[in-house]
């Protein structure tokens, strides 16, 4: 369920890199736990991100939560097919349902992210 080739937070976003760009998006289990999702707002591009920082705001029938910044970095891309269809991000949430490019500007911060088995294991625990 959970995809071996990206890294994970404890807030429930998840990062995959390529080429030293991170896509980010929100875990399937973080979409199930929203609901379904009616909006979705994201930085704009060229704005510069701290690892922690919110970049974003998605909101449910039942809830609205920050979207945090796994790693640091400046937005190379959002994905603009969300504000019309943030449905998407329940859907597809590692594929079509991404929200945020970044360069990376530290590669060393992805070894304090979960990897599949850790974040896995952390979601036992706290259910």
């Amino acid at each position: 369920m959970y995809p071996k080739d990206l890294k994970y937070t404890e807030e429930h976003e998840w990062v995959r890199v390529e080429d030293g760009v991170a896509t980010v998006g929100i875990t399937h289990y973080a979409q199930e736990q929203l609901g379904d999702i009616v909006f979705v707002e994201l930085p704009e591009v060229g704005q510069r991100l701290e690892k922690g920082e919110s970049f974003g705001v998605v909101e449910s029938v039942k809830t609205v939560s920050d979207l945090y910044s796994p790693v640091s970095g400046t937005v190379t891309a959002i994905n603009e097919e969300l504000l019309d269809a943030p449905e998407k991000v329940n859907e597809d949430p590692y594929g079509a349902g991404w929200m945020i490019k970044l360069e990376l500007a530290d590669e060393g911060e992805l070894a304090e992210l979960l990897d599949a088995a850790e974040y896995t294991r952390m979601l036992e625990e706290e259910g």
